[in-house]
């Protein structure tokens, strides 16, 4: 995985955190990651492809 991340802040419902919170300590993840990990399992069911940014993209802040 990319070593550079987009932060934002994200509200979740305290019952959803501590459902992902959960799940992300029992498959041995940070939330965060897991959060991560469902976003694109949720992705790849919708056959929506995540395209890899390129390191040009990465250097000058992509687009």
């Amino acid at each position: 995985m990319p070593t550079d991340r987009k932060a934002f802040a994200l509200r979740l419902d305290p019952a959803l955190h501590d459902a992902v919170a959960r799940l992300a300590n029992a498959e041995l993840r940070s939330v965060n990651a897991e959060i991560e990990f469902l976003l694109r399992e949720a992705l790849r069911a919708r056959g929506v492809k995540i395209e890899a940014r390129s390191n040009d993209d990465n250097q000058n802040g992509g687009a």
